[in-house]
């Protein structure tokens, strides 16, 4: 059975913005993992690491800049696959993102979406 968690989210970010914080390690320190290591090119890999010891590897399958990443992922045991769409919108830009996994186990889009959700209200300017 496989299992296909989706969600989407519009950020007030232009694309550009948004797949630099999907690609680029320091940026995804800031609102996802404590540590990342991440080579966001077809083949590439990746580690993402939290401070309560959970770790992660990914390997890349596609890179279209500013437009689609999509990365298989595990945590030793299971592997599931991440992919982000960006699209820009009027609000700034559309993201989907779908993790499949080839058994009922939980995905995290959720999480992804949740994370993306305080990255984009940290990036917002001040309210005068």
């Amino acid at each position: 059975m496989t299992t296909e968690v989706r969600r989407e989210i519009v950020l007030p970010a232009p694309p550009d913005d948004v797949w630099a914080a999907l690609t680029e390690a320091e940026r995804l320190e800031e609102w996802f993992a404590n540590d990342v290591e991440l080579d966001a090119q077809p083949g590439g890999e990746g580690t993402f690491r939290w401070d309560d010891g959970e770790e992660r590897h990914a390997v890349v399958e596609v890179a279209d800049e500013g437009r689609r990443l999509s990365f298989d992922w595990s945590d030793g045991d299971a592997v599931s696959t991440v992919d982000f769409t960006l699209e820009e919108v009027d609000e700034g830009t559309r993201l989907t993102v779908i993790e499949t996994t080839p058994t009922a186990l939980a995905t995290c889009a959720g999480e992804w979406i949740w994370a993306l959700e305080l990255w984009a209200l940290a990036s917002q300017p001040a309210a005068v």
